[in-house]
């Protein structure tokens, strides 16, 4: 994006972005189409040649976008396992400064074997990682350990970027030390938390793991170093942990299954405990003390008693010097003409008291 001014409707003027031109983009950035040249091709050997290296460029006016030409930027390392920690070093490298040409330079496996130790990855799959990146325009394969005036005239570097934390090497405390004192160098960043040792580390506290995993994709113990012994017991230890993972998932699938099961049996007993409480207030409806059961047996009974014991009307005639009156049912009195059964049976009792006296006499 360029930035320049735009006046407002009230006079004032704001800062507004522009889009930048594709080809000044792509000189920023570097070609996205096609990977990064080595420095010993001709795309690379062109640019070189172009560069008028008897122009100096001040680190200054580099940083200020005030360069006559394309600004030679140099950076250099092992770049073993390439990783974000190296693509950020880059990016930080291709933009310190506009119109920036950056060159990168990976030393080979014999000097990297010497001085620093034994990498993973050898030095052309290390060349192909970094020239793949889309911050580098150029790669410059076996790259010195020290820079010299030489190798500096040679690719035309106007300045190197680096970290600024010393580095030492030999007899000298810090490689960059000449640099630095010339106004060259270029500070760069390095970032936090990852660097190929820590990744090796990683690798290391989990080698079990790694060794395991590529034991189950088809590797033999030879490939991966791996003696009969530990090759058994890590053989053993991947069936245990399959076992207990196969156990985990029987014991999940089991528990489901008996809270499913006990759902469904809190369910049941709810409807049951509703169906019983509704078969109780229907047997209480039917046979209970007020229902309807007793209810027709007591009246059966009231009607079973007055079809058996019907009501008696008796009428008794007694002495005329007794006191007590004939008993008389209401039923007598409103009926003369009928009589009960007793009245017809039970005659009243007359005792002849002048036929009593005539014997005496």
């Amino acid at each position: 994006m360029q930035v320049g001014k735009k006046r407002l409707r009230n006079g004032q003027t704001v800062e507004s972005k522009q889009k930048e031109d594709p080809e000044s983009r792509e000189s920023k950035l570097g070609s996205a189409i096609e990977p990064a040249p080595f420095h010993t091709d001709e795309q690379a050997t062109i640019e070189r040649e172009k560069c008028n290296y008897s122009v100096k460029i001040s680190l200054e006016d580099a940083m200020a976008g005030k360069a006559p030409r394309r600004v030679r930027v140099y950076a250099d390392g092992i770049y073993d396992m390439f990783h974000s920690g190296h693509a950020r070093q880059l990016m930080q490298a291709k933009m310190a400064c506009p119109n920036t040409y950056l060159i990168i330079g990976v030393c080979d496996d014999e000097l990297t074997n010497e001085m620093k130790g034994r990498t993973v990855m050898n030095e052309h799959e290390r060349y192909e990682a970094v020239r793949h990146c889309r911050y580098v325009d150029e790669v410059i394969t076996g790259a010195p350990w020290v820079l010299t005036d030489e190798f500096l005239e040679k690719h035309k570097i106007d300045f190197v970027a680096h970290d600024d934390i010393p580095y030492a090497t030999g007899n000298s405390n810090d490689v960059y030390a000449t640099i630095k004192a010339r106004g060259m160098f270029l500070t760069t960043q390095r970032t936090e938390g990852i660097s190929t040792t820590d990744v090796i580390a990683r690798i290391i506290k989990d080698y079990n793991i790694y060794v395991r995993r590529n034991l189950a994709r088809g590797y033999t113990a030879k490939e991966l170093n791996v003696g009969f012994m530990k090759e058994k017991e890590i053989q053993l230890t991947e069936k245990y942990d399959k076992l207990v993972d196969k156990s985990k998932e029987i014991s999940k699938e089991l528990i489901d299954k008996m809270k499913e099961t006990r759902d469904k049996g809190n369910d049941l007993f709810h409807r049951w405990e509703e169906r019983s409480k509704e078969l109780v207030g229907n047997f209480l409806e039917l046979f209970g003390k007020d229902g309807r059961i007793s209810h027709w047996m007591k009246e059966s009974r009231d009607k079973l008693g007055r079809a058996i014991s019907p009501v008696r009307n008796i009428d008794v005639e007694t002495n005329p010097s007794c006191s007590h009156k004939p008993l008389v049912s209401s039923s007598s009195s409103k009926s003369p003409s009928k009589k009960s059964r007793l009245d017809t049976d039970i005659s009243p009792i007359r005792i002849p008291f002048n036929d009593i006296s005539d014997d005496e006499d």
